[in-house]
């Protein structure tokens, strides 16, 4: 079976490329069920990415390739993204019924009131949202920019290993469609939810807080996973690599959890908490309803029932593969256990959809 007719020509891969690793999804979709085609994570040489920029183009171009030729995929054409702190999003209002050339335009002869850089050096996009309240002849108009030399450098690794970006997306977005998927899990239906996603990286957590399917607060703090390698690192005198793989596969001396991990843990709990206060002295809300816990640190062994002790507010681990189908090529065991870190890529992937 060549599968000539069966794949559509629209599909993309979801890469999310962030500090330690390159991750790969790939979906289908069939009626309203999604399956996952191909998956694969691939580690980044050291300070390959540095917070969240590109630094070595060669080292993230190998990855990118190796990463390929494990998810064993075809497809060529690529949604990634970038963070949501080198893009400014602004909520404009214009006048109902222009063309989308016409709000183009008119947003290029206002842009340099909303953005600090001169405009030949910035990527803009928009998307009409809803009426203007108020005023039905109006309507709000989401602007998002970004430094063209941020969505560049993507568009250039990606080339290195033969692969073409169609979209360009932000991953506060890429969160959000991701997070779509987890609605069910929270019970359904709960148009009116406000959840604390929170994405424990390497050497970033960001919060991100939905109302009602929507980011109303993101906040980035250098906080991460790689504190957890290092002090296993420094500890036992591993190598990176050796520390890495003993953080996901066990085997460490018998003090490890009581020394160690346990301490991380209530870092980790002190982090989530201080991020919320940050929130909720914001002001428009005093509580959420759920915490998701997303990032390669979310899989940390019961850290999810530390918070909700700690916390008081119901907590879990985002899969966002859960009610999906697999292809025979997926391993279902390591998808599992990587995917509250694939939530950005998930949400990368769902653009073949649009």
């Amino acid at each position: 079976m060549l599968g000539l007719f069966n794949k559509k020509a629209n599909t993309l891969l979801g890469i999310d490329i962030s500090s330690t690793s390159v991750k790969l999804i790939e979906l289908s979709r069939s009626g309203s069920r999604y399956k996952v085609e191909a998956y694969a994570v691939e580690p980044l040489p050291p300070n390959a990415v540095v917070e969240k920029n590109i630094a070595e183009l060669e080292g993230v171009g190998q990855a990118l390739s190796r990463v390929l030729a494990k998810s064993k995929t075809g497809v060529k054409s690529v949604a990634v993204a970038v963070a949501g702190s080198a893009v400014i999003t602004k909520t404009i209002e214009m006048e109902a019924g222009l063309t989308d050339d016409e709000v183009e335009n008119q947003l290029k002869i206002e842009a340099d009131q909303y953005i600090p850089y001169p405009l030949e050096e910035v990527a803009i996009d928009f998307e009409v949202q809803a009426a203007a309240p108020g005023n039905s002849g109006r309507v709000e108009v989401l602007l998002a920019a970004c430094r063209k030399e941020n969505v560049e450098v993507r568009e250039a690794v990606l080339a290195l290993s033969g692969l073409t970006a169609k979209v360009v997306d932000v991953e506060a977005y890429a969160l959000e469609r991701a997070y779509g998927l987890l609605v069910e899990q929270l019970g359904g239906g709960h148009e009116d939810l406000t959840v604390a996603v929170v994405d424990i990286g390497a050497t970033m957590t960001t919060l991100s807080v939905l109302h009602a399917g929507r980011t109303i607060y993101t906040r980035e703090q250098l906080f991460g996973g790689k504190q957890l390698t290092e002090e296993i690192q420094r500890r036992y005198g591993l190598s990176v690599e050796e520390a890495g793989l003993a953080k996901k596969q066990g085997g460490l001396p018998d003090d490890y959890d009581s020394e160690v991990l346990q301490p991380f843990k209530e870092a980790v709990v002190q982090q989530v908490s201080r991020s919320l206060q940050f929130f909720f002295a914001a002001g428009q809300f005093n509580d959420v309803d759920f915490i998701l816990l997303a990032g390669g640190t979310a899989s940390v062994p019961d850290l999810d029932r530390l918070i909700q002790q700690k916390i008081g507010t119901q907590t879990l681990v985002a899969n966002p593969f859960a009610d999906m189908a697999l292809s025979s090529r997926v391993n279902a065991g390591a998808l599992a256990s990587d995917a509250p870190a694939l939530m950005i890529a998930c949400g990368l992937a769902m653009r073949s959809f649009d």
